[in-house]
């Protein structure tokens, strides 16, 4: 049983103050605070509401007895610690999860065909060598070990303060135009082609063993080989356990105009200008550089959620989901991670796999993730965050069947391990954690070009591709227009699905074709590698 979507052509969202999501559900979402003794007409019957609930939450729409089964979404979120009346509010101190362990699983496929219309829809991005494209052209530093970050933070300081320079010293001489050509590949020269410089600080790649140690140099290999970056210099310590050839070979035939290698210890005298020579190269290199169009089926986007709220199941989730569907139809790609958030909907997405093989993949990743937890000591359904409670969120499954609706309702084609670079089109699940810069930073590191991230309660983070925030509801985006870069909201002020995707579409699209992301105007940007082993 899906989510019932239809119910936003056929409620007026302006005038309603609360929703139904599916019709086998016991819970409404208040869309608006309610006070105590407020009545609500839901199904013919007329509740009364026993308490204030805050906007997000839910109520209890019929009776339900201690261990009972509260469903919204169509799904069990968990059961009754006690009994409870029609009308209650329902949180945390009154519900509590269904999960435990780990579980075996039946594949029963679902076929739903996405009946959505091909359109010949391109961007403008950059097409690298080997056929794949960018949405950005930077110049970045990959340190293969922390202990270099130092110089990696100066190098591209003073890299862009150079280019500052020269772009202004190039508009004075020419009337104040933006853009130059180089003369030759050893002077750089400004080029609006040539978007921005960092240096990706991290703190591994010495001090780890076995799968850690593999899964940092899996991720700076993928960030090295990432079609966003028109140049890249790894930077080496040189006695690191990430070995500098050892790891350059992992990048496999890649482009050595313009991935190159710094061993420090190796240089006699500063190693800033030797730096600074070799981005001065690149940054030449790619500097030449120029947007055209490409097909959309070309753009592959991650799909994440974090600082989720009550409303995050109604709107920005399921505009994301529907997104997700219709890039698919292009021939495009899209990629959910976060896999305990998916623990309590796991089911759903087993079963959307294409192929047996894809299942069985999916179900070796939801319980190694649980078996993760539970070596810890840790359970398995505690995930929702304070924020995430205090924004009507109660239990993992009422998170989870939110979450994952933003992959929409699109057969799954390939499942990845941690650290794994895409190999197919369509929906893909990732294996990460929840944690919002390591999952972003996971799915960047796929080969996502975007990561369109939906918030209830705000964040202004991004990670090393265009982070694109969809506010969960109107406040937030009223109250955060400098993290906000869509507000998904407007579905709660009478928008419809049908009108506002085609808005959402362009601003994707406008973001792959160059217009900042807010994260990226606000100059936000990190890593985070995942970590679960020994540190020396």
């Amino acid at each position: 049983m899906q989510p019932n979507y239809s119910l936003y052509t056929i409620i007026n969202m302006e005038q309603a103050t609360f929703l139904k999501i599916n019709p086998a559900d016991s819970v409404v979402v208040c869309l608006q605070p309610k006070k105590k003794g407020d009545i609500i007409e839901v199904d013919g019957n007329a509740i009364i509401l026993s308490e204030d609930t805050p906007a997000g939450h839910k109520v209890l729409i019929r009776d339900v007895r201690q261990g009972e089964n509260i469903i919204k979404y169509g799904y069990p979120i968990g059961h009754a610690r006690q009994d409870l009346k029609a009308g209650d509010w329902v949180n945390e101190n009154n519900l509590k999860t269904n999960l435990s362990g780990t579980l075996e699983y039946t594949y029963e496929p679902v076929d739903e065909p996405l009946s959505i219309a091909h359109e010949n829809r391109t961007f403008k991005g950059y097409v690298r060598k080997n056929g794949d494209v960018g949405v950005r052209n930077e110049i970045w530093i990959v340190p293969t070990v922390g202990c270099v970050n130092g110089i990696a933070e100066r190098l591209a300081k003073q890299l862009s303060e150079e280019l500052r320079v020269k772009s202004e010293e190039f508009a004075t001489a020419s009337g104040n135009e933006k853009t130059g050509t180089a003369a030759n590949s050893s002077l750089l020269t400004p080029n609006s082609s040539l978007d921005s410089f960092y240096a990706w600080h991290h703190n591994y790649g010495c001090s780890q063993l076995s799968e850690d140690h593999e899964n940092t140099r899996k991720v700076l290999r993928d960030i090295c080989l990432h079609p966003n970056a028109g140049g890249v210099l790894v930077l080496s310590l040189g006695c690191e356990n990430n070995q500098p050839e050892d790891f350059m070979a992992m990048l496999g035939d890649y482009d050595k105009d313009r991935i190159r290698l710094l061993v420090t210890q190796r240089v006699d005298g500063d190693e800033v200008e030797e730096g600074m020579k070799i981005l001065r190269e690149l940054a030449a290199i790619a500097s030449q550089d120029k947007r055209e169009d490409v097909p959309v089926s070309k753009l592959r986007v991650g799909l994440k959620c974090g600082g989720s709220d009550g409303f995050s199941g109604i709107t920005a989730n399921p505009l994301v989901g529907e997104f997700s569907d219709w890039l698919v139809a292009q021939g495009g790609t899209s990629v959910l991670t976060e896999v305990p958030e998916m623990f309590g909907a796991e089911t759903i997405l087993m079963n959307r796999c294409e192929t047996r093989e894809l299942f069985d993949q999916t179900v070796s990743m939801i319980n190694n993730f649980k078996n993760y937890f539970l070596s810890h000591g840790e359970p398995v359904g505690e995930n929702p965050s304070p924020g995430n409670k205090a924004g009507g969120i109660s239990t993992l499954e009422d998170k989870a069947l939110g979450c994952t609706q933003k992959c929409g309702r699109a057969p799954v084609s390939g499942v990845m391990e941690y650290g794994d670079r895409l190999q197919h089109n369509g929906l893909n699940l990732l294996s990460a954690p929840g944690n919002d810069l390591v999952a972003a930073t996971a799915l960047a590191s796929c080969g996502c070009h975007i990561v369109l991230f939906t918030t209830g309660r705000g964040t202004p983070f991004g990670t090393f591709v265009p982070t694109m925030k969809i506010a969960t509801n109107p406040t937030l985006a009223a109250r955060k227009p400098s993290w906000v870069d869509f507000n998904a909201g407007q579905l709660i002020e009478g928008r419809t699905m049908k009108e506002l995707l085609p808005e959402f579409i362009d601003k994707v699209l406008a973001v792959a074709s160059g217009e900042p992301a807010r994260n990226e105007e606000n100059n936000y940007r990190e890593i985070s590698i995942f970590k679960n082993g020994v540190t020396l």
